[in-house]
């Protein structure tokens, strides 16, 4: 099985790890950016290039979404099958005479930051049984948790994805601004952040609310409108009705 790897962003970057790591053989990373190309090949030995896209067996596009149709076009291979790590898009946005999947990883992905493959979800779609096999297989070299997925489960998964996680980094984002703004060292909220997490391991998020909104301490919520203006004020008044309609308060 000859595959290439499409992209040269933080997908691009771990799924190339991803497979070396497990010993699954890449004969190419192929991309526009060179020089990204290049960290890439050096790091992990595997051939780069930003003009000759090399024959294979597999291709596993790793682009935003955007670009994914565009790029899809450049694999002009007819007998190949040919997957985008998309959590939105159908695999039917792939443009060419090839056999057409996907396979979605589930994961925020940034080069600097380590990861366990080994437990980032894997969802794998395709057009036929066959396909669909190869790239469990495949898959489940790489992650401990596989899973067959539609387009229309793959949309929910993505979107539960967005809450649990750009929403939420956004959140903390938001939150580092008011204590820069006092002069508060952040990393003194990481210990909360990191309990909030961990304790959604084992308790029901619904079950794990804290704070002002589920007690419904009025005197609280005015208090902190009073110290917000504008777009975090806002915020902080949306979260909190959304916590109160939540428990029926």
């Amino acid at each position: 099985m000859q595959t290439v790897i499409i992209g040269s962003g933080n997908v691009a970057y771990h799924m190339a790890k991803a497979f070396s790591l497990k010993n699954i053989p890449l004969m190419q990373v192929f991309g526009r950016n060179g020089e990204e190309l290049k960290k890439i090949s050096g790091e992990l030995n595997v051939p780069y290039s930003t003009e000759q896209l090399q024959d294979a067996d597999l291709y596993i596009i790793c682009v935003s979404d955007n670009s994914v149709e565009n790029v899809s076009q450049l694999i002009t291979k007819k007998d190949c099958l040919v997957a985008h790590t998309s959590g939105s898009l159908p695999k039917e946005i792939l443009k060419g005479a090839y056999r057409k999947a996907s396979f979605y990883p589930l994961q925020t992905f940034s080069k600097s930051k380590e990861l366990d493959y080994e437990k980032i979800p894997l969802f794998i779609e395709a057009e036929n049984e066959q396909d669909k096999q190869l790239l469990f297989e495949i898959a489940s070299k790489i992650s401990e948790n596989v899973m067959e997925s539609s387009h229309e489960k793959r949309k929910y998964i993505h979107l539960t994805a967005v809450f649990a996680c750009n929403f939420v980094n956004h959140l903390f984002a938001k939150a580092k601004e008011i204590s820069d703004s006092q002069e508060i060292p952040f990393n003194y909220f990481l210990p909360l952040i990191d309990e909030t997490i961990q304790k959604i391991h084992e308790i029901e998020p619904k079950a794990a609310q804290t704070g002002p909104a589920v007690r419904n301490d009025v005197r609280i919520l005015e208090l902190h409108e009073r110290l917000l203006k504008d777009e975090s004020l806002e915020i902080y008044k949306t979260m909190n009705h959304s916590i109160q309609k939540m428990y029926e308060l």
